[in-house]
């Protein structure tokens, strides 16, 4: 056994995810190292498409079907979970070691089946308690997220969608893991709801020492959180760490990451999305042009001429000539 990984809640080496596609191998998690003490939280940030959501499911062995390569190792508590077959890996590690928040979290309950009865499931499943049994954890683990207890007999549907983000959360605790994968937790929310819910794991993180793996693009929400920094990067067929920081001053970690996430650190090998999709870099702003003014007059037909407007002098003059007043053109008629 790794000597590191016995000293540490989780530890990662060379964890790769491969997919089969019509195009061939898609690299989405490729070479993955890094470690999480316990009672630590950690973030991962990268842009969209750079392995984020597989890196979670490889972890917890979340396969689909078009699975080309799963390969690496992984230490939780000591014990390397790459060795367990799929039903020792769900019975002691899924949901009872490492538990997951997915993403659009509140949108995946079951909405004709009341949330108290949804988040006493895992319990009963994992942990071998009797219904009444699970219920109390239930009610407990909603006293921890802060929704209330007559919330245990409702409907997903009756509840918002920052209750259901916290229901959510509740059936990840309810089996009292040591570590939690957050996908996304605060997507689809407003601000205040946002800052609630971050407040609410900090409260867990405090009162029951678990460890969180916080996956998001909200920098400055997820530094109120986190100890230390993941940052995926962005490859032509797969992803890699760029690199992992510990956070010292939040300030100077929100203003440094923003930084960083515009404008790459040089002699980091890695593409931007334009180049992994052909491209040659980041093309050029063309220069902003006025809209010509267009007049409201209406355009006329191009066989149409208009006549030229006379002066008032030769109007009075074609008017005093004989024969073209209308009186004369009636009268010799």
């Amino acid at each position: 056994m790794n000597q590191i990984a016995s000293h540490k809640l989780l530890q990662i080496e060379k964890l790769e995810l491969h997919f089969k596609t019509r195009g061939g191998s898609v690299q989405a998690v490729d070479g993955v190292n890094f470690t999480l003490d316990s009672n630590r939280a950690v973030v991962i940030l990268g842009e969209s498409g750079c392995g984020k959501s597989s890196l979670a499911k490889a972890m917890l062995r979340l396969l689909p079907r078009n699975v080309d390569r799963y390969d690496g190792r992984v230490f939780l508590q000591g014990a390397d979970v790459m060795e367990f077959d799929d039903e020792e890996f769900r019975k002691n590690v899924r949901w009872v070691g490492i538990s997951l928040v997915p993403q659009a979290a509140m949108n995946s309950l079951n909405p004709v089946i009341r949330v108290g009865e949804q988040v006493a499931e895992p319990a009963i499943i994992h942990l071998g308690v009797n219904k009444s049994e699970a219920m109390s954890l239930v009610r407990k683990m909603f006293q921890h997220v802060g929704v209330p207890l007559d919330f245990v007999d409702r409907y997903p549907f009756e509840l918002s969608g920052g209750m259901r983000q916290r229901v959510a959360l509740a059936m990840a605790l309810v089996t009292s893991p040591s570590l939690i994968v957050l996908d996304e937790p605060t997507s689809a929310l407003d601000l205040l709801t946002q800052a609630n819910i971050m407040n609410v794991l900090k409260r867990i993180k405090h009162e029951l020492g678990t460890s969180f793996i916080l996956i998001t693009h909200d920098i400055a929400t997820s530094s109120e959180l986190t100890n230390e920094v993941i940052r995926l990067r962005l490859h032509p067929t797969h992803c890699h760490i760029l690199h992992i920081r510990e956070k010292r001053m939040r300030r100077s970690f929100v203003s440094r990451n923003r930084i960083h996430s515009v404008q790459p650190s040089t002699g980091v090998k890695g593409l931007r999305t334009r180049e992994r999709c052909g491209g040659t870099g980041t093309p050029p702003v063309p220069p902003l042009r006025r809209r010509p003014t267009q007049s409201s007059a209406p355009t006329a037909h191009p066989s149409y001429h208009e006549p030229a407007i006379q002066p008032p002098s030769a109007r009075k003059a074609s008017a005093s000539r004989p024969g073209r007043s209308r009186s004369h053109v009636q009268t010799s008629r």
